[in-house]
């Protein structure tokens, strides 16, 4: 079983931020279309809360088994109203496909129920990632709906998965 641990950001987080956040294999499946500079990605560090009822979002860095930041995940577009989260997940690509995503899935879900209180987590999956999309049934969302034509890549559009995970469901 893989082990990983969910932590605050640190302004140690910076360089791995950075390489994720500037990453442009990423930016169509995000609503991220231009580059980070070091210095707003230090300030996002700096000045967020870490409460999500303050800031409608959290991002928490995924440490392996040896303590080294590997990845994120989110929880952004929060809604305290509908107790809902789109989450958001990016490993780093030497470390995919090693089990840390369902590992950090399963710690996230925890979280979000146990400490959150949230009831349903969502998230958006371009189609053609049928690995990512088994990695998230495989840890129980299930799939809604198809929103056709809703990722731009820059040169023609994608089809998206609205994949759900529901409390008590």
């Amino acid at each position: 079983m893989i082990d990983i641990t969910l932590r605050a950001m640190e302004p140690e987080d910076l360089d791995i931020l950075y390489k994720i956040e500037n990453d442009m294999a990423l930016w169509h499946v995000s609503t991220t279309n231009v580059p980070y500079s070091r210095y707003v990605l230090h300030d996002f560090i700096a000045n967020s809360s870490g409460d999500i009822y303050t800031d409608k979002q959290v991002r928490l860095m995924v440490e392996n088994e040896e303590g080294k930041a590997i990845g994120t995940v989110d929880l952004v577009n929060f809604s305290a109203q509908h107790q809902r989260a789109e989450l958001g997940l990016a490993i780093l690509q030497t470390y995919r496909n090693r089990g840390y995503g369902k590992a950090t899935l399963e710690k996230i879900i925890d979280y979000s129920w146990k400490i959150l209180h949230l009831h349903q987590l969502y998230v958006v999956v371009d189609s053609s990632q049928t690995e990512t999309i088994k990695l998230f049934l495989k840890c129980g969302f299930v799939q809604g709906a198809v929103l056709h034509d809703w990722l731009y890549t820059g040169e023609d559009y994608q089809n998206a998965v609205l994949l759900q995970y529901m409390k008590d469901k």
